[in-house]
């Protein structure tokens, strides 16, 4: 038995490949490295949803559909808002797309599209003590969503975003796209899916990691010493944030777009010299890595630079797998529709190794 699922295929899938041995990632026929920066998130969606929607419209349509589902989605949640804020960014955002109708509609699905970059501007500002910004159905999504939580919207920033979401919008069968597909299976609607996708991109092995990249790039400028600083966690048994992956063993491609991405950024900003900071720590942690787990390829992942892209676009470290969620949850949809099409219930079997009863003659 695979503890874990190690090498268990639980599904086919039309929608994407994670090469781990040749560190490459496709998405429906088209490498990661063809989509990223040059098809905007609304196309990817539609490259996602095509075929498991009959009535999906063409690419222009379909963007102008999510530009208007943000807008309901507001419209819809913005009196709960004030009641949703107390809670942390992440479960604040969660039970607002809880509220949303539990159907299998591509109305449906672009709703849930549009809750996370809604609802992550709009409880962040409410957080800070300001009025949510309603956003702008004409917009950019990902234009949409940085504008909502700042007011404005560079142009670079704006592409940045946009493929940080491309980037991340799916990934094999990670944790949260199995839950998801595990619900999908027995035939709930897709907020129930996306629900169960939301709880386990939570956990800090999974979406939760790309904030404490930030707190150790933090830490390790404090303490001057990155490779002693890596050392002594290693030492004491601690993960080091944005290195490793559970399928990856070589370099995350994912992380060479995003590195790419943000080195963009750092040449208009000050981003720049907290790139050069990250790429000496990064350099030390893969030395460090090297020498303290020789049995191991232990390389950079996707959270390393995704900390970094999302740090200089304006959302605090605790809102990070907000966003992560709001390019996946592209993924997880039509991982769900094609879950449901199969109409196959997921049972695995267990084995039991607990005590067993006496057995009476």
């Amino acid at each position: 038995m695979a503890n874990g699922l190690d090498d268990v295929v639980a599904a086919d899938t039309v929608l994407s490949d994670v090469d781990g041995a040749g560190g490459h990632l496709t998405i429906r026929g088209h490498s990661l490295t063809d989509l990223a920066g040059r098809w905007r998130y609304g196309q990817v969606v539609h490259l996602l949803f095509d075929g498991f929607f009959t009535d999906l419209p063409g690419d222009a349509e379909l963007e102008k559909a999510i530009g208007d589902a943000r807008v309901e989605v507001f419209d819809r949640l913005q009196p709960m808002l004030a009641e949703l804020a107390p809670l942390d960014i992440y479960s604040s955002m969660r039970a607002g797309i809880a509220l949303l109708p539990d159907g299998d509609a591509l109305a449906d699905a672009l709703r849930l599209i549009a809750a996370p970059a809604v609802l992550t501007p709009a409880l962040l500002r409410l957080g800070r003590g300001e009025k949510p910004l309603p956003p702008d159905g004409r917009a950019d999504h990902a234009g949409d969503m940085l504008r909502m939580l700042g007011g404005t919207a560079s142009p670079a920033l704006g592409k940045a975003l946009d493929t940080y979401l491309v980037t991340v919008c799916d990934h094999g069968l990670n944790a949260s796209t199995f839950a998801t597909r595990v619900v999908a299976s027995t035939q709930a609607g897709l907020t129930s899916a996306i629900l169960a996708g939301l709880g386990a991109l939570k956990g800090p092995l999974h979406g939760g990691a790309p904030g404490p990249v930030i707190e150790m790039l933090d830490a390790i400028e404090a303490s001057g010493d990155a490779a002693g600083w890596l050392r002594d966690e290693i030492a004491r048994g601690q993960r080091i944030m944005g290195f490793g992956h559970r399928i990856y063993r070589v370099r995350d491609p994912r992380a060479d777009v995003l590195k790419a991405v943000v080195r963009q950024l750092g040449a208009r900003s000050a981003t720049g010299s907290r790139l050069a900071f990250a790429e000496t720590v990064e350099q030390a942690a893969l030395e460090v890595l090297r020498v303290e787990k020789p049995q191991r390829s232990i390389q950079t992942n996707v959270e390393f630079y995704t900390a970094l892209l999302l740090e200089a676009a304006g959302f605090p470290k605790e809102a990070f797998s907000n966003v992560f969620a709001a390019g996946r949850v592209a993924g997880w949809i039509a991982h769900a529709r094609e879950q449901q099409a199969t109409g196959r219930l997921i049972r695995p079997q267990s084995r039991y190794v607990g005590p067993v009863p006496d057995l009476v003659a």
